[in-house]
C-alpha cells in the first residue's frame, strides 16, 4: 500500500482562476463533485450537505451531448447579462499587482455580487495583505468588500465600496425553484476566461453529479480559468448555477454550484459588516457543521464485506464515494495482491495548499503462497512499514500517533492511528488509521482509513467505525 493509488483521480475545481495568465487547478477526488436537488432551497448554505440527495443515487444516465450551437441564443444570453457581469481581482496591497482573477455577477440592485470563495480566499485569510477590486464589462472599476462566504459550496458575497456605479446596472435573477431543470436543457456560462475578456460558453444541463455528498450540477460545456464565480444562465437569462470547476482529463465536463446555495448566501449575508479580519473562525464553524453531517451519513451506512482468508475487510457503500479496484499482473511471480481505493469526490477548498472535508478507505489483500511463510512475513511487514503519514507542515501540527494490537473476535490486528491538529482552524483534525492482519502464514491484508477536517470526537468515532468492519468471516456472517 505504499505506492500511490492506481485508480484514476479526478480533477477538482479551477482554483484561484488565473495567476499571471496560468491556469491553476487542484487535483482532488473530483473536484468538487456533488449531488443534491437544485430546486431544494436550503435553510443555510451548508445545510444542503446534511444528507446525500436521493437523486445522486439514481441509475446512471448517459450525458446528453450539447446541441448544435445557436449563435442567436448565445448572443441574446450575453446581451441580457453583459452589464451585470464583473471581473473580480485580488491585489497585493504592497505592490498593487493581482494575485488571483475570477468572475462575478450582480444579484441585487444595491450592488451585491456573487463569486467563488476560492477567487477571494487570499483576502479572506489575509485581509491585511490584500484588497479586492472589480472591473465591469464597460471598463468601470472600483473597490470591493467581502461580506460573507460559504466555504463548503465555494461561494462568496461581495459589495462595492461605492455602490452608485453598479446600482444602475440591474441584477440577474435566480431561476425559481419550482421550475426544475431538464436534462439536455441549453444553458450559458459567462465569465472572463484567462483574463482576456468577457465571454459566453454554450452547453447543456446533464443532471446532478452522482455519488457525491455536496450538490453540484453537471454542465456539458468547457469552463476555463477566470470564469470561476461567473453565472450560468438559462435561455431567459435566469441564473441556474455558478461556475466552479472543470475536468482536466475530459472535454465538455464542467461543474456548477446550484443557485439555491447562492440565494441562501445572499439572504443571510447581504446586511453583514464587511470582513476586516481573517475568517478562520467562520471557516472553522462551517467546516465543523459540514463534517458532522458527513460523519453522521458515513457511519449510518453498513460496510460491504470482502472475504479473504477467513475474515472480512470493510469496503464502504458507493453512495457518496467512488471505488476503484486493481490487481497484480497475471504473470507476476511471488506476492500477489488485489487493491481497492474508495474516495469522496468533494473537497472543501480553504486555500491553494489546503483542501479538507473528505475521506478515503482503501485496502490490499496479499497472497504469498508461492513465497513461503518467511518471505511472505517479510514482504507483508515491509508494506506496513512503508506506509507514509505526511501532511502539509504549514497548516498542521506534527502528528500524534498510537500503535498497538487489537483483537476483533479472534482476528488479531496491528493498528496505528495518527491525529494532526489544524494550526489556524482550531477544533479541526486530520486522522489516519492503518491496519494489518497478524498471524497469517502466507496470506494477509492491510487497510487504511483517512479523513480530513473533522472534530476530535468524530475522528475517534470514525476510527471505531472503520475498525468494527474488520471481522472473522464466521462472525461477520451472523452480525446484525
Amino acid at each position: 500500500m505504499s505506492d500511490r493509488p492506481r485508480a484514476a483521480v479526478v480533477e477538482q475545481r479551477v482554483r484561484q482562476s488565473v495567476r499571471v495568465g496560468v491556469r491553476v487547478a487542484v487535483a482532488v477526488g473530483a473536484w468538487a463533485l456533488a449531488g443534491a436537488v437544485h430546486s431544494a432551497s436550503p435553510s443555510s448554505p451548508v445545510s444542503q450537505a446534511s444528507a446525500p440527495s436521493p437523486a445522486s443515487a439514481a441509475a446512471t444516465v448517459e450525458p446528453v451531448a450539447a446541441p448544435a450551437p445557436s449563435a442567436a441564443a448565445g448572443e441574446r444570453a450575453f446581451a441580457q447579462a453583459r452589464t451585470r457581469l464583473v471581473q473580480v481581482r485580488t491585489l497585493l496591497r504592497s505592490q498593487d499587482s493581482q494575485s488571483s482573477v475570477g468572475s462575478g455577477f450582480l444579484v441585487s440592485d444595491e450592488g451585491h455580487l456573487i463569486s467563488n470563495y476560492h477567487v477571494v480566499s487570499q483576502f479572506a485569510l489575509r485581509p491585511g495583505e490584500h484588497r479586492l477590486v472589480y472591473t465591469a464589462a464597460d471598463g468601470r472599476q472600483g473597490a470591493l468588500q467581502l461580506l460573507a462566504v460559504d466555504v463548503v459550496n465555494d461561494l462568496a458575497l461581495l459589495r462595492p465600496v461605492e455602490a452608485e456605479p453598479l446600482k444602475a446596472q440591474g441584477h440577474l435573477s435566480f431561476r425559481p425553484a419550482e421550475v426544475p431543470l431538464q436534462r439536455g436543457e441549453r444553458i450559458f456560462a459567462l465569465g472572463n476566461p484567462l483574463d482576456v475578456g468577457f465571454a459566453v460558453v454554450e452547453g447543456v444541463y446533464n443532471g446532478l453529479v452522482e455519488r457525491s455528498f455536496v450538490p453540484t450540477l453537471f454542465f456539458g460545456g468547457s469552463l476555463s480559468s477566470g470564469m470561476s464565480g461567473g453565472p450560468a444562465i438559462d435561455d431567459q437569462g435566469r441564473v441556474i448555477g455558478i461556475n466552479v470547476a472543470s475536468r482536466r482529463d475530459g472535454e465538455q465536463v464542467s461543474f456548477l454550484v446550484p443557485s439555491a446555495a447562492a440565494e441562501a448566501l445572499l439572504a443571510r449575508g447581504r446586511a453583514q459588516t464587511p470582513v476586516s479580519r481573517p475568517l478562520h473562525d467562520e471557516l472553522t464553524r462551517q467546516i465543523l457543521q459540514h463534517q458532522q453531517a458527513l460523519t453522521d451519513a458515513f457511519v449510518a451506512q453498513s460496510w460491504r464485506k470482502v472475504a479473504h482468508a477467513g475474515y472480512d475487510i470493510p469496503v464502504p457503500q458507493e453512495v457518496f464515494l467512488r471505488c476503484w479496484g486493481s490487481s497484480s499482473p497475471g504473470e507476476t511471480r511471488g506476492l500477489r495482491f488485489e487493491r481497492s481505493d474508495c474516495v469522496t469526490d468533494h473537497r472543501v477548498f480553504v486555500s491553494g495548499s489546503l483542501l479538507t472535508g473528505h475521506l478515503s478507505v482503501r485496502h490490499e489483500t496479499y497472497d504469498g503462497r508461492s513465497l513461503g511463510m518467511l518471505r511472505f512475513a517479510q514482504r507483508h511487514a515491509a508494506s506496513f512499514a512503508n506506509e507514509g503519514f505526511r501532511r502539509p507542515p504549514r497548516h498542521l501540527t506534527p502528528p500524534r500517533c498510537h500503535e498497538g494490537q487489537i483483537d476483533r473476535g479472534g482476528l488479531p490486528l496491528r493498528t496505528v492511528m495518527c491525529l494532526w491538529a489544524y494550526r489556524e482552524l482550531p477544533g479541526l483534525y486530520d486522522a489516519s488509521v492503518l491496519v494489518a492482519t497478524l498471524g497469517g502464514r502466507d496470506r494477509g491484508a492491510q487497510g487504511r482509513f483517512d479523513v480530513a477536517g473533522v472534530s476530535h470526537d468524530n475522528a475517534q468515532r470514525l476510527a471505531r467505525h472503520y475498525l468494527s468492519g474488520w471481522t472473522p468471516t464466521s462472525t461477520a456472517r451472523t452480525a446484525p
